[in-house]
């Protein structure tokens, strides 16, 4: 393996905290332990960079699991071994009851075939998850001959067990200080390698996606979904990198387990696990007809009833799943929870309580080339990181530096606010460091449109309440309102139903001679300086005219229509998009006049909106003389809102019934009007 620079940066501040990850890969498929074993280990003894102290200590490695992880077939040899020697030691996964006939603890060893071993009470004291499915641990198993004399004897015992998790204590100080050598764009790919992926590999949205996948970690009660594709590795994380996540396969969940035993009072998963995935969810169902209801009212509050007693808890509920079609098609025949059980599939109350969406479908499938060969963070250490990041919140750096649109309900705000400071642990682990603005944003920007995603599929059910979803954020007092839309939604070639950003503007040229009518879209951006420049090269000299006239009118009526701000000491660079056969962008000078006053107040145009009309150089608006055909193209490339001049009211009169109920068809008298029309309220 060739070291980079981010292997020596690591190396230099991450000292016996590292591993190479191809070792672990070289491991875990050779003996039948989960990926954080086989690091916690590599971790004793691989924890460097000189080459001749990682081959001894894999040397060791391998020995220690050659000697103590029971192949099939090897069952016997280790209980005889037992026997003779009077202990031996293994690494398993332990768990453990009570057996109430000889009112005593029994602990379970599966890969012995061993379901009867003794356990002193004391252990159980110190070891709770023992009892809510267990944990893999160093395991010391003892035979006592003269018990196997007595009849019905249970000849093995647990001597001593280590569980295999990091035990220090100051390992978030020993992060965060090292976090401060790391820029943001090292520091996430670092975190990913740490889980065994090569960020080199992944688009920026699939790093975004891993990223979501870790918040859960972080965030106490976070609540995730994430459906997509087979084989992206979506159960990975939860079962093989860090032992405070427990992986429920699909089938019954039992409310005792889930919750509280109501039988002897012992506390569930969600008490004794940072995280509980539900892995192939579309299989789960709960024993119990309110067992849905126990978990919204856990998901909503992080509380459960036993009775009169109410229990608190911090686990965080992951559900990952399978699409069987693709997300086009999904969304055509239905929405995107379709593949949750019967009893969530449907319910907007449920899905209210999903803090973030997780797009599956943004993810690569696992191949050989995305697993990485680098070093990373070792996954107990990782582990215990991210654990302890759990009592913290990063909401103070929110406050005062972000503030959210109006369309976001209490729950979006709730849930907006969790993601991003989840998300901000993840990027800075100390409560102390500043975060950039940049950062800021990202985590925002993400945390909305995971949410949004939510929302969209509530408003697919048909619920009036969920009909706003044009979540939007300002960074700063004087922040540009930003609004944010799930990339699955939004169409390059469409009219979206959200507002672009300022100096944006969809608009439609009715054609001439010999062109036809078109959509265009006008991106408009201003700075100091003076004058206005077009980009496209060579400009069509339709639309060097049209953007002529409007340049001339927003100068001669500054007052009205941009108020105290001079447009002559700001420079605007004007583009025009093309999305038709018509190329040539004529009479679109409304369009333009619009997009250059939205660029100068900041302030974008309402969402779905098209604007039709030319201005000619004394502010009059050109009439349209193909109103209807022009509102029908609206409709078909997605306009909600069509603004044209109020001389095209009477051809509209010819408007089929069928095209008028599709659209809101808006008139204005002048420049000014329009632009009062145009902008967002």
């Amino acid at each position: 393996m060739q070291l980079d620079d981010l292997d020596r940066k690591a190396a230099e501040h991450f000292e016996g905290y590292l591993v190479r990850k191809d070792l672990v890969r070289q491991f875990s498929r050779q003996f039948p332990v989960p990926t954080y074993v086989v690091e916690f280990l590599l971790g004793r003894y691989c924890a460097t960079t000189d080459e001749e102290e990682i081959n001894e200590g894999l040397e060791i490695v391998q020995r220690q699991l050659a000697s103590r992880t029971v192949k099939a077939g090897e069952q016997e040899l280790f209980k005889a071994r037992a026997r003779e020697e009077g202990s031996v030691k293994l690494i398993d996964l332990i768990s453990a009851r009570l057996d109430a006939k000889t009112d005593s603890y029994l602990s379970n060893l599966p890969s012995l075939q061993l379901r009867d071993v003794r356990i002193d009470p004391k252990l159980l004291r110190e070891h709770e998850r023992l009892l809510t499915g267990g944990f893999y641990a160093e395991v010391t198993l003892g035979y006592d001959s003269s018990i196997a004399q007595e009849a019905h004897g249970r000849p093995f015992g647990i001597d001593s067990l280590r569980a295999i998790q990091l035990s220090k204590r100051d390992v978030l100080e020993v992060l965060a200080k090292a976090r401060e050598a790391f820029t943001t764009d090292e520091w996430k790919a670092l975190l990913l390698r740490s889980v065994g992926l090569e960020p080199e590999q992944l688009s920026e949205r699939a790093k975004d996606a891993l990223l979501l996948r870790m918040v859960p970690f972080v965030e106490r009660n976070y609540n995730l979904v994430e459906l997509g594709p087979r084989g992206t590795g979506k159960s990975h994380l939860f079962q093989q990198v860090s032992p405070y996540a427990h992986l429920i396969s699909g089938g019954k969940a039992t409310v005792a387990k889930m919750f509280v035993n109501n039988a002897n009072g012992q506390r569930g998963l969600v008490c004794q696990y940072d995280v509980v995935c539900f892995d192939e969810v579309s299989g789960v169902s709960f024993d119990q007809k309110d067992g849905v209801n126990i978990m919204k009212g856990y998901m909503e509050s992080g509380e459960f009833s036993r009775g009169k007693e109410s229990i608190r808890a911090d686990g965080s509920i992951v559900l990952v799943g399978n699409f069987e079609v693709d997300v086009e098609h999904q969304q055509r025949i239905g929405h995107l929870f379709g593949p949750l059980p019967p009893e969530m599939r449907d319910d907007t109350a449920f899905m209210d309580r999903i803090h973030a969406y997780l797009p599956g479908w943004d993810l690569p499938k696992m191949q050989p080339s995305l697993f990485t060969d680098h070093f990373g963070l070792v996954s107990d250490f990782l582990s215990e990181c991210l654990s302890r990041l759990r009592m913290e919140s990063r909401l103070p750096q929110l406050q005062g530096r972000v503030h959210l649109g109006g369309a976001l309900s209490g729950r979006d705000i709730n849930a907006t606010n969790k993601t991003a400071s989840g998300l901000l642990k993840l990027l800075y682990p100390s409560a102390d460091t500043q975060v950039s603005d940049a950062d800021l944003e990202w985590a925002v920007r993400l945390a909305l449109q995971v949410r949004r995603r939510v929302k969209e599929q509530q408003k697919r059910i048909g619920s009036a309440e969920f009909r706003n979803t044009h979540f939007s954020y300002l960074l700063g007092e004087e922040g540009v309102e930003t609004f944010v839309a799930t990339p699955e939604l939004s169409s390059e070639n469409s009219i979206g139903a959200d507002p672009l950003e300022p100096g944006q503007v969809w608009t439609l040229s009715p054609g001439g001679l010999d062109e036809h009518a078109g959509l265009y879209r006008i991106e408009v951006s201003e700075g100091p300086g003076n004058g206005l420049r077009i980009l496209n090269k060579p400009t069509p000299p339709a639309f060097q005219e049209s953007v002529r006239y409007a340049q001339q009118n927003l100068y001669a009526r500054a007052a009205q229509l941009v108020g105290d701000r001079d447009p002559r000491a700001h420079e605007f660079s004007v583009q025009l998009r093309v999305f038709d056969a018509a190329k040539t962008g004529s009479q679109v000078g409304v369009g333009v006049l619009i997009a250059l006053c939205s660029s100068l107040l900041k302030k974008p145009l309402r969402g779905g909106l098209v604007v039709i009309g030319g201005i000619n150089l004394g502010g009059s608006i050109e009439p349209i003389h193909n109103a209807v055909t022009l509102v029908e193209i609206a409709v078909e490339k997605g306009a909600q809102v069509v603004l044209m001049p109020v001389s095209s009211r009477r051809q509209l009169f010819d408007l089929s019934d069928d095209m008028a109920t599709k659209v809101d068809t808006q008139f204005y008298q002048d420049a000014r009007d329009a632009l009062l029309k145009a902008l967002v309220e």
